[in-house]
């Protein structure tokens, strides 16, 4: 890993939003903008100031080898490159990853290359995961029940667990959405926030893509080798697809709750690990699809 010392693995931030941003990046960026009415039309208009939220690309090298590239917001990088080996099946804990950085790289913006080098203990075939979890990524040819039937090659289904009450359930994504710093400045990210099941925020991260923020929380709690989420709920700003659900299971967390709703293989395979699935959560009231069809 050339290009300075490499980073440790277990150097998470300490507060719900984080303290470490790794190398610095801004989340958001200012841009000049023109505001528009109906009664104006296009004569005229007012100058005003914007905050756009940014998107940049990240290559994750393992090995000296890049095994993803990713659009994201910056900030939190580590977490994201060790959500994601972790939830792809490379990585089962912070011990298997012996050195992280995000380090420059010939041809490469500043600071958008995160670089890991795996445990030596880490077997071959779970380090050829990474290939594999990108092509099945981009392939229309791995869907529905073999989708499935591989997630579950890989986890057992969640143990049994009371789901929290419903007033607590209605009463995360306004805790989430008061925690959205950056989409305050920008209106433009996607937010997912681990909560304890009594209702406490131990970490959100914003992003514009939903599977990266989920990505960061679990980078998060793995680098600080706090991965105990078996009483833990997912809140999401968004919809639920079925990498986020699987992500979940993966790190063992029994309950989602979303403000969208989840797609047909999101509930397939909640229902099948027994998770607690919960959408459309507003205005006093929600949806519960992980229940068996009466």
């Amino acid at each position: 890993m050339d290009g300075g010392a490499p980073a440790s693995p277990v150097a998470a931030g300490t507060g719900p939003g984080g303290g470490d941003m790794d190398e610095g990046n801004s989340e958001s960026r200012g841009v000049r903008i023109r505001r528009f009415t109906a009664p104006e039309g296009w004569s005229g208009g007012r100058a005003m100031d914007e905050q756009l939220a940014v998107e940049e690309p990240l290559e994750i090298r393992m090995e000296g080898r890049s095994v993803a590239v990713t659009l994201r917001t910056p900030g939190h990088d580590l977490d994201l490159a060790a959500g994601f080996l972790f939830t792809e099946g490379v990585i089962d804990g912070p011990d298997d990853i012996e050195a992280m950085a995000v380090l420059d790289a010939p041809g490469a913006d500043r600071g958008n290359v995160v670089h890991v080098r795996l445990a030596a203990g880490v077997p071959a075939l779970r380090r050829s995961l990474a290939d594999r979890a990108i092509f099945a990524n981009s392939s229309c040819g791995i869907c529905g029940k073999s989708a499935i039937d591989r997630i579950f090659q890989r986890c057992s289904p969640l143990p049994p667990r009371p789901t929290p009450p419903v007033a607590l359930l209605l009463s995360l994504p306004d805790r989430l959405r008061a925690a959205q710093a950056t989409f305050d400045r920008t209106g433009g990210l996607h937010a997912a926030g681990l909560f304890t099941e009594e209702g406490t925020l131990e970490v959100i991260r914003e992003d514009v893509g939903r599977h990266n923020a989920v990505d960061k929380v679990i980078g998060d709690r793995l680098r600080a080798d706090r991965l105990q989420l078996h009483g833990h709920i997912l809140v999401l700003s968004g919809r639920i697809g079925m990498e986020i659900v699987q992500k979940a299971i993966v790190a063992r967390i029994p309950a989602i709750v979303a403000v969208g709703a989840p797609t047909s293989l999101a509930v397939e395979l909640a229902r099948a690990a027994g998770m607690a699935l919960v959408g459309f959560v507003r205005e006093g009231r929600l949806n519960r699809y992980d229940l068996p069809d009466d």
